[in-house]
C-alpha cells in the first residue's frame, strides 16, 4: 500500500497526480540510437537505397516518449538532416544536386507530415496518461478509506498488514482486513469475497464498516460473527442479482487480551490462522469452522470459539487464500508453512516484507490472486512501556 509523505502539501501532491508518468530511459533515447544506427549505415548503402528516406521514422519514435513539443522539433531536426544526406556527396557517393531531386522533396514533405501526426499522438498519449494518473489517484484513496493502514502498535500487540492486487493497474478487490482495539481487546478481521470486480470491493467495504461499528457493541466473538452474518444477508438481498446466496465472505475474526495470554478465534470457511511461537509454525484450527458469512443462515451452523495460548514474542498471522494457491510456472504452491520455519522469529514487519518479496519470487512476478495478510504480536511488558509517543493510523 502506498501512503502520501505527511510533509506533501495539497496542491504539491495535486499537481504530482496530475503529471504524466515518466517513459523508462531507452524509450526517451530511442529516436537519438535511430538515428546514430542510420548514420553507421548511410556509408556503406548504395545510391539506389539511401537510407535517409528512413529518418522519416523519427518523429513517431519521439511520440512515444515526449510531447508535441519535442515532436515538432524532432519533425525540424529530421527534415533538415534528410536535406544534409540528401546534399552532401559523401554520402553513399550522391552529387550536390540531389538535394531538391522530387524523390528527396516528396520525403521531406512526408516527414513533416509524420512529424504532424506525431505531435497529435504524442498530445493524445499524454491526455490519456494524465487520465491513468487520476484513475490511480482516485483508486489511491479509496484504498486508503477502505483498506486503511492498521496500528504499528495497539496496547501491547505490534501489528503489520499487507495487500497485493494480482492486477497490475489495481489499487484495491475483494480482500480485507481490519484491526480495532475494543473494551473486550485487540479484535482483528481478515476476509475474501468471493468474486472479482466492483460488487466485490462494495461488498468488502460493507463488511468492513459493519465490523468497525459492531467489533465495539458485541462482547463475544460468536455474537459478533452472527452480526456479520446478519449484515451481509441484508447487503446480498439489497444488491439483488439472480443468485444473492452466491455472493458470500470467507473471514477469520480473532481477538487477543492483554491480560489472559489467550488468543480466541473465530473461523467463517477461511484459510486458518497461523501461530509462530518458540515450538515453530502451527495452523490454529480444530475442524469447527463455520460456513463463510451469508451462508451461515442456509446451514444454521453455530459459531464456536476456538481458545489457543498466545504469550509474549508469539505471533499471529492471518491471510487470505492468495497466499497459499501462488503457483511457480511449474505450477507448484507456495508453501506458506515451510517458508515460515526456514525464516524462524521475525518482527512482523520483517516477516511481512520478507513475505511479500518471496512471493513475487516465487511467481515470477505474476500473482494470480489478490493477497492480504496481517501479523500481529504480542509484545513482552517490558516492550510495552511508553516511550513518548502514540501509534497512529
Amino acid at each position: 500500500m502506498t501512503h502520501a509523505s505527511p510533509g506533501r502539501r495539497p496542491e504539491t501532491a495535486v499537481a504530482a497526480r496530475n503529471r504524466p508518468p515518466a517513459p523508462a530511459a531507452w524509450v526517451r533515447r530511442l529516436p537519438l540510437l535511430y538515428v546514430v544506427v542510420l548514420l553507421l549505415i548511410e556509408p556503406v548503402t548504395p545510391t539506389q537505397w539511401p537510407v535517409s528516406f528512413a529518418l522519416v521514422a523519427v518523429p513517431l519514435l519521439t511520440a512515444f516518449a515526449h510531447g508535441p513539443s519535442v515532436v515538432a522539433g524532432a519533425t525540424v531536426f529530421a527534415v533538415l538532416f534528410e536535406g544534409v544526406l540528401a546534399g552532401t556527396p559523401c554520402c553513399a557517393g550522391r552529387p550536390v544536386g540531389y538535394l531538391w531531386d522530387r524523390h528527396y522533396v516528396a520525403s521531406y514533405v512526408c516527414t513533416a507530415l509524420v512529424g504532424a501526426l506525431g505531435a497529435i499522438l504524442a498530445a493524445h498519449r499524454i491526455r490519456r496518461e494524465r487520465t491513468l494518473a487520476d484513475v490511480r489517484f482516485v483508486a489511491d484513496v479509496a484504498q486508503r478509506v477502505l483498506l486503511r493502514p492498521v496500528p504499528h502498535r495497539i496496547g501491547s500487540l505490534r501489528l503489520e498488514s499487507l495487500y497485493l492486487s494480482a492486477a497490475a493497474e489495481a489499487r484495491i478487490g475483494g480482500d480485507l482486513y481490519e484491526a480495532v482495539p475494543t473494551p473486550f481487546g485487540v479484535r482483528l478481521l481478515i476476509g475474501d469475497v468471493r468474486g472479482k470486480g466492483l460488487l466485490a470491493v462494495e461488498t468488502a467495504a460493507a463488511l468492513l464498516s459493519a465490523f468497525r461499528e459492531a467489533a465495539y457493541d458485541e462482547p463475544g466473538l460468536p455474537a459478533l460473527a452472527d452480526r456479520m452474518e446478519t449484515s451481509m444477508s441484508r447487503r446480498a438481498t439489497l444488491t439483488g442479482g439472480p443468485d444473492p446466496g452466491e455472493r458470500f465472505v470467507t473471514a477469520v475474526f480473532a481477538e487477543i487480551r492483554a491480560d489472559d495470554g489467550v488468543v480466541r478465534v473465530v473461523n467463517c470457511g477461511h484459510p486458518p490462522p497461523l501461530l509462530i511461537d518458540p515450538d515453530g509454525v502451527r495452523e490454529l484450527d480444530r475442524g469447527r469452522s463455520a460456513p463463510p458469512l451469508n451462508l451461515g443462515m442456509l446451514v444454521g451452523a453455530p459459531y464456536h470459539v476456538e481458545a489457543y495460548a498466545f504469550r509474549p514474542g508469539d505471533q499471529l498471522l492471518l491471510y487470505t487464500d492468495g497466499i497459499t494457491e501462488t503457483r511457480d510456472p511449474d505450477g507448484a504452491f507456495y508453501p506458506l508453512q515451510r517458508r515460515l520455519r526456514s525464516w524462524g522469529s521475525l518482527p512482523p514487519d520483517e516477516l511481512l516484507r520478507r513475505l511479500h518479496t518471496d512471493l513475487l519470487v516465487h511467481s515470477k512476478d505474476r500473482l494470480q490472486d489478490d493477497i492480504a495478510a496481517l501479523a500481529a504480536c504480542l509484545l513482552a511488558d517490558e516492550e510495552c512501556a511508553p516511550r513518548g509517543g502514540t501509534a497512529l493510523r
